[in-house]
C-alpha cells in the first residue's frame, strides 16, 4: 500500500477516536464529557443546548423521524470511526450514515478539499456550469470506472435526493431505446428478469434491466456473480441496456471499486450517490457512449474519455437531471478527494479483508446462539439477520416482554448495542436484518472492539429469550 497502512493519513489515533477504539469493547463506552459540550448545554435555559434537542424536536419535525427514535444519540462532534454525543458519550458508528462516508466522518483530506475550495473564492453553487473543481472530479471518477466503460464514459450529474439519480438513469434508457418498460431486479428470484429480458413471446423487450448488485434494503443479499454475468450476456444479445445501481455499493464498499467488478461485468449504465460526495450530497449517472443518441433529448452535461465537456447539451424543460443542487462544488471536492485516496491507499482490498474476518467472527456467533439465522454480505457490507429459533420459549423469561418476532430481535439487538457504544443499522423488508457498514478506514483493533460489542448485544438478547436476567450495565459517567 504505497508504504502506509489503510487509510493511514486519514486513520484516527486514540486521541481522536476516543479511548474505546483499543478496547475489546465490551461493556460501556469510555465517556469523557467535554467543556465545549458542557458550556453550551448549560448557558441559558434549561433544555436549550444540544442535550434537550430529543424533547424539542417531535413537536417541531414530522413523524417520519425514524432514525431518531431507534437511535437517540445527539451527535455534537465525530472523527473516523467515532461519534461524541451531547452528554459526553462516545460511540463508535458501523452506519457510516447510511454507507455515505466511505472514510467515516471528518476525514483530513475530505476536510482539507473543502477548505480549499473555501478559501479560493469559488462559486459554491455553479448549477451545473463547467469549473476546476468539476473537472477534477470527473477525472479521478473516470479513472475509476471499469476499463471498458470508462474509455466509452459519459457522466451526467443529477439532483442528490434518493430517487433523482434512478429516475435519470431510467429516463436515459428509455431515451435510448424509444422503449418504456424497465425490469427491476428485486426478492429472491432473479429469473423473471432474464425472462423478460428474452420474452417466450418474442414480445418487445424493456428499455432496460436495474438492478443492485447488494440489494442493502432487501437485507444485504447479493446478486451472484455467474447470474449476473448470464444476465449480461442476454440483456447485450436483445440490446437492452443494463443498469447497475451503485448508490450503497460503490467506493470499495463491498471489497471491489465498483460491486460489479467482483463479476466482470460491465453495466451500460451506473447509478452513482452517496460514498461518491465524500460526506456530501451528491449523484450522477455514468452511461456508455454507445447510448448517445439519448443526450438529444435529455438536459445535462456529457464527458469524453479524457474528462473533457463534449458538445453542448440541449436544454429542454422539464428534462429529467435537470436539478437544480446538481453538481455542488464542496461536494465534488469532497468526493474528488475520496475517490483519490480509496485508490490510492487500495481501501477497496483493506474492505476485503477486514470484511472476510467480520464475516467468519459473526458465523462462529450465529453456531452459537440460535436466534442469529444467517450472516451473509461482500466486504464492509454485511448483514446478520435475526430470526426466532423454531419452537416455543423455554423457561420462564425474566424480561416482561422478551422479543419474539425477527425485527423485535433485530430492534433489541441494536438498543443493546447502544448501550455498549455501538451504532448499528437495521435493514430488510421485515426489519430483521443488522447491517455493518463501518467506513473503510477502519482498523482491526477497531474491528475487534466492535466484533465483541455486537457479540455481547446478541448474547444479551439470547438471555433475555432464554428467561435468564440481563446482564448487569454499569452506570456511564456523563
Amino acid at each position: 500500500m504505497e508504504g502506509e497502512s489503510p487509510g493511514r493519513r486519514g486513520r484516527p489515533g486514540r486521541e481522536e477516536a476516543g479511548p474505546e477504539s483499543g478496547e475489546s469493547g465490551r461493556g460501556r463506552p469510555v465517556n469523557v464529557r467535554s467543556e465545549a459540550v458542557r458550556s453550551e448545554d448549560d448557558a441559558g435555559p434549561r433544555g436549550v443546548g444540544p442535550r434537550g434537542a430529543p424533547r424539542r424536536q417531535p413537536t417541531r419535525e414530522t413523524a417520519a423521524r425514524t432514525y431518531p427514535r431507534a437511535l437517540p444519540v445527539v451527535p455534537v462532534r465525530a472523527r473516523g470511526l467515532t461519534v461524541e454525543d451531547a452528554a459526553g458519550r462516545r460511540y463508535l458508528d458501523c452506519s457510516s450514515g447510511s454507507g455515505a462516508l466511505a472514510l467515516g466522518h471528518n476525514h483530513p483530506v475530505v476536510l482539507e478539499a473543502i477548505r480549499r475550495v473555501l478559501d479560493s473564492g469559488a462559486p459554491l453553487h455553479a448549477m451545473g456550469l463547467t469549473t476546476p473543481v468539476e473537472d477534477a472530479f470527473v477525472t479521478e471518477l473516470l479513472r475509476t470506472l471499469p476499463p471498458r466503460l470508462s474509455a466509452h464514459a459519459r457522466v451526467r450529474f443529477c439532483g442528490p435526493g434518493g430517487t433523482d439519480p434512478v429516475d435519470t438513469a431510467v429516463a436515459l434508457a428509455r431515451a435510448a431505446t424509444g422503449r418504456a418498460p424497465v425490469v427491476t431486479v428485486t426478492g429472491a428470484h432473479h429469473r423473471a428478469a432474464a425472462g423478460a429480458c428474452c420474452p417466450a413471446d418474442a414480445g418487445e423487450p424493456p428499455a432496460g434491466v436495474l438492478l443492485e448488485p447488494v440489494r442493502g434494503a432487501d437485507g444485504v443479499l447479493t446478486v451472484p456473480d455467474a447470474w449476473l454475468r448470464d444476465l449480461r450476456r442476454i440483456t447485450a444479445e436483445r440490446s437492452v441496456p443494463l443498469i447497475a445501481d451503485e448508490t450503497e455499493t460503490g467506493v470499495g464498499r463491498t471489497g471491489a471499486f465498483w460491486a460489479v467488478d467482483h463479476s466482470g461485468v460491465t453495466p451500460d449504465v451506473l447509478i452513482l450517490s452517496k460514498a461518491i460526495g465524500g460526506s456530501l450530497p451528491l449523484a450522477a449517472v455514468v452511461h456508455h457512449d454507445a447510448l448517445d443518441s439519448l443526450d438529444d433529448h435529455l438536459d445535462g452535461h456529457r464527458y469524453d474519455s479524457d474528462g473533457h465537456r463534449a458538445g453542448f447539451p440541449r436544454h429542454r424543460a422539464g428534462a429529467s437531471g435537470a436539478a437544480t443542487f446538481r453538481g455542488n462544488q464542496l461536494a465534488l471536492a469532497a468526493g474528488a478527494a475520496t475517490l483519490a485516496h480509496v485508490r490510492e491507499q487500495r481501501l477497496a482490498e483493506h474492505a476485503a479483508t477486514l470484511g472476510g474476518r467480520i464475516l467468519s467472527r459473526l458465523r462462529d456467533l450465529a453456531a452459537e446462539f440460535a436466534c442469529v439465522a444467517d450472516v451473509r454480505g461482500r466486504g464492509l457490507m454485511i448483514g446478520m439477520e435475526l430470526a426466532p429459533p423454531d419452537g416455543a420459549l423455554d423457561g420462564t423469561p425474566a424480561d416482561a416482554d422478551p422479543p419474539h418476532t425477527g425485527s423485535e430481535l433485530a430492534a433489541a439487538v441494536q438498543r443493546e448495542c447502544l448501550h455498549r457504544g455501538l451504532i448499528v443499522d437495521l435493514t430488510g423488508p421485515a426489519g430483521n436484518v443488522v447491517r455493518l457498514l463501518p467506513p473503510l478506514i477502519v482498523t482491526e483493533e477497531q474491528t475487534s472492539a466492535v466484533l465483541d460489542r455486537l457479540a455481547d448485544a446478541v448474547q444479551a438478547v439470547d438471555r433475555r429469550r432464554d428467561g435468564h436476567a440481563p446482564p448487569h450495565r454499569a452506570h456511564v459517567p456523563h
